[in-house]
């Protein structure tokens, strides 16, 4: 039977429809094609995009030059443009501005034919460092409210490059999606005190039924109201408003659940498309009643006429039976730390970070 389910962190609904249920193989596609070639994005191409704002070498290299293991620089087709004024215009009821912000991309490995799932815990929280170095730089600039950090992976989730990376855009708005979240949960703050995300947290580990795997410092679940087949978020068990929070031994434990949790939809469907995301606190004013969160959305399906007219998602498998099945999966990356697994995370030596701005 379909039932309508609201998400408890906006006002979005989203219909669970049973009757259409589909289990992992019905949503098989073709595997992706990687051909590398004149990859723009591998060892020896730092030419063929814009300079480096920042990377991770294991020596002192100079800038644009091979050895790598993550690297930052200007998106060479950007959305935004830093240099662009940021004053509002008005045209009768009608508001505009120009395009300024800042777009860039991270490649998160040299290997061209890698995906998450076969990254080393070490590789993936360089990428994650890497991330936070670069929200902490555009949160300098004083011009931008808000930054979003998105990956792409496939071309149904709109990769027009199949070299892993993600993308870092910076914006000079809060977002409508981000401010709604927003204010369900300060108005769930003023209303009990609490945190809307703890509390759905610690209902969501009490029930355990959409709970993919919990580690010591975060938990993956499949949410109540899911979109998408399969969607997985990943919260921090520790209340913490903003990623920029995040520490060198957290960034690591979220690099394993990050490989587990890709490596299970891996597992389940070869070369899924997906897109990941990352919902953090804006720049400013403080968000203390905020959770940050890391969401990854397979595209499994169509989004279609009915989805974009109403803006509630049809999802034809219930987050039980996509946990469920999930947790099923196993793999070389399966491990889970314990809670006295040690951290060990180290600092990137001064040899390894070369900065260009």
């Amino acid at each position: 039977m379909s039932e309508l389910r609201k998400d408890p962190f906006t006002t979005r609904w989203s219909i669970i429809a049973t009757e259409r249920q589909k289990r992992p193989h019905d949503f098989r596609r073709a595997p992706h094609t990687r051909s590398g070639g004149n990859c723009p994005f591998c060892w020896g191409n730092e030419h063929l995009t814009p300079p480096e704002v920042l990377a991770y070498r294991e020596s002192r290299a100079g800038r644009n030059t091979p050895g790598w293991s993550v690297r930052v620089f200007p998106n060479k087709f950007p959305a935004l443009d830093p240099g662009l004024p940021r004053a509002e215009k008005t045209d009768g009821p009608l508001v505009s501005m120009a395009g300024s912000g800042y777009h860039e991309v991270l490649v998160e490995t040299p290997e061209h034919h890698a995906s998450i799932p076969t990254y080393s815990t070490e590789q993936l929280s360089l990428a994650l460092q890497a991330m936070g170095e670069r929200l902490q730089a555009l949160k300098q600039t004083g011009s931008i409210a808000y930054v979003q950090v998105f990956k792409n992976e496939g071309a149904v989730a709109g990769a027009s490059l199949e070299h892993p990376h993600f993308q870092i855009v910076g914006l000079p708005l809060v977002p409508a999606a981000i401010a709604e979240e927003l204010e369900v949960a300060r108005a769930y703050h003023q209303s009990t005190g609490g945190c809307l995300h703890c509390a759905v947290l610690e209902h969501e580990r009490l029930r355990r039924a959409r709970v993919v795997e919990e580690s010591p410092g975060f938990v993956c679940h499949c949410p109540f109201a899911s979109r998408f087949p399969y969607e997985m978020s990943i919260h921090p068990q520790r209340h913490s408003p903003d990623f920029l929070d995040t520490d060198r031994d957290e960034l690591e434990e979220l690099a394993g659940a990050l490989i587990r949790a890709v490596g299970r939809l891996e597992g389940a469907f070869p070369e899924p498309d997906y897109n990941m995301v990352l919902h953090t606190a804006p720049f400013g004013e403080a968000h203390p009643y905020y959770h940050w969160h890391l969401e990854i959305l397979p595209r499994l399906t169509v989004t279609a006429g009915f989805e974009w007219g109403t803006g509630l998602f049809i999802n034809p498998t219930a987050p039980e039976t996509a946990s469920e099945e999930l947790r099923a999966v196993t793999g070389p990356w399966a491990a889970v730390p314990g809670p006295d697994t040690p951290g060990s995370t180290r600092a990137i030596p001064e040899g390894r970070r070369n900065h260009s701005s």
